[in-house]
């Protein structure tokens, strides 16, 4: 029988096991990465479908493997946030029926109750929709229910052929439709529930005489209603969550729908989105509320934002946390942590490893590296920032650096609270300047600097009076500053070349 896709009600049985297939070449991706792995929303499409199997909690989650099953298994085994997954090799890609066979194979034994089908390119299909699916299986007692869907142009699908009764009778083939079920545009999205005793008896039923010499699932339909066993569907009310991913084309496709739904819904918690179209947010950021994201903006995976911030326009943040009431303009920003009602940008380059304390400020044109700006303190333009610790309140002139590398190893620089560095100084590792210290502008500082110091490291400047006059004459220098006085004083042992 036909249901509609909605939440399901607490009361659904669980899942005895979900399997996902994710063995195809991707031949059409035109690459060396196992499709499954390509990125989208910042994670490979096959946690997109694990994550959705794992909601469902089921007692088994399965995914199927064959070309290039040593990447995908390695990276389905470090993902922290997806549950357990049992590997089942498929060798020979030999139709969606052996794959599933090879799934059942790799259980200690066939499992009880509901089996759901699912892919590891199908990016958008959502864990409500899987568990409407199984709620749908399990309420109307059928053997097998099939995930339709209605598309404009269902060229190259099964068709869903119903009967006077609305009840599925049957999935037509493109190629052996004729023209009134070519006109059929509800289609078979190739997503199952089946009880599991079903699904186990009827696979090594299943043939391989057609045209692709495959043992397709599909048949499994037939063959349950060919016992007398109840057969019916679960309509997909978007037909995009059942599209899956062939090509880069495709890939970009997908990736764009899933990028809309992850910004409405952060939009509809509570956060402002200025331009939506020039907006990427991955699939784990989180975000929070009357936080501010503003045009040409990307929030890549392992970000999270606190409430009232403010991020862009032009940012980047890549695995960073921002607290709340923080700022970040035309800024790039990977591994760092920026700190409550903090400042960054614009302009600025946080590398990981930088973390900024509440209230910090990194200016224009500031590199930040594997280092601690305190409370308060601010690195206001024009600096790089590496291997450093520097405390609370403490400024850091325009143009100045510390000198972290020696060609072979790094070393590191710490300067005390409320220190102060001047303009175009250079900091040359392993060096501390203690609290309350200054540090003359120009300076090259290599040796410690006490509380409270001052310490100037520069050559002592010589003015070579009416050097302008005798070395530049005729020049333009020479008669502004005829004009403003200057006159030929020195001696020419005491000049310096220009």
């Amino acid at each position: 029988m036909a249901g509609t896709a909605q939440l399901p009600d607490a009361a659904s049985s669980r899942i005895a096991a979900v399997i996902v297939l994710a063995a195809g070449a991707g031949t059409r991706m035109r690459s060396s990465l196992p499709k499954v792995l390509h990125p989208i929303a910042g994670k490979p499409l096959i946690w997109h479908a694990a994550a959705a199997a794992g909601a469902l909690s089921p007692q088994h989650l399965v995914a199927v493997l064959g070309h290039g099953r040593d990447r995908v298994q390695e990276f389905l085994a470090a993902a922290g946030d997806l549950p357990p997954v049992t590997i089942a090799v498929q060798d020979e890609q030999l139709g969606t029926g052996h794959a599933t066979s090879c799934a059942l194979a790799a259980l200690d034994a066939v499992p009880e109750g509901t089996v759901i089908v699912s892919y590891g390119d199908v990016p958008l299909l959502r864990a409500e929709t899987l568990a409407a699916l199984a709620d749908e299986h399990q309420r109307s007692g059928n053997a097998v229910t099939v995930l339709t869907a209605t598309v404009a142009d269902p060229t190259g699908y099964g068709r869903i052929v119903r009967d006077e009764s609305g009840a599925l009778a049957g999935i037509v083939e493109q190629k052996d439709a004729d023209a009134a079920q070519r006109a059929i545009t509800e289609i078979n999205s190739g997503v199952y529930a089946f009880d599991g005793a079903v699904l186990a008896e009827a696979l090594p039923r299943v043939g391989s005489a057609n045209s692709q010499g495959e043992q397709y699932l599909t048949d499994v339909v037939g063959l349950a209603r060919g016992d007398g066993r109840r057969v019916g569907s679960l309509h997909a009310d978007d037909p995009m969550e059942t599209e899956g991913v062939n090509d880069r084309v495709q890939l970009a496709q997908l990736a764009r729908v899933l990028n809309d739904r992850i910004i409405r819904s952060h939009q509809l918690a509570g956060v402002t989105i200025h331009d939506p179209a020039t907006t990427w947010i991955h699939a784990d950021v989180a975000i929070g509320q009357d936080t501010e994201i503003l045009p040409g903006t990307s929030l890549e995976a392992g970000t999270v934002v606190g409430a009232g911030a403010s991020i862009g326009p032009d940012s980047t943040l890549s695995a960073c946390t921002v607290g709340d009431g923080a700022r970040v303009v035309r800024s790039h920003c990977l591994g760092a942590a920026i700190g409550v009602a903090a400042t960054v940008g614009p302009y600025s380059y946080l590398r990981p490893g930088a973390d900024l304390g509440e209230g910090a400020h990194v200016g224009a044109h500031v590199e930040i590296k594997k280092s601690t700006i305190g409370a308060g303190a601010k690195v206001p333009h024009l600096s790089y920032i590496g291997d450093a610790t520097i405390g609370a309140g403490s400024n850091i002139g325009a143009g100045s650096i510390t000198a972290n590398y020696d060609g072979v190893g790094k070393f590191p620089t710490t300067i005390g609270e409320n220190a102060f560095v001047g303009t175009n100084s250079t900091l040359v590792a392993p060096v501390t300047v203690a609290d309350g210290a200054y540090i003359g502008a120009g300076s090259t500082v290599t040796d410690e600097v006490p509380a409270g110091a001052l310490a100037v490291a520069r050559g002592r400047q010589h003015n070579s009076d009416g050097w302008v006059l005798r070395r530049r004459t005729g020049t333009a220098s020479e008669t502004s500053a005829r004009a403003a006085g200057a006159t030929d004083r020195d001696t020419p042992s005491k000049e310096p070349s220009a």
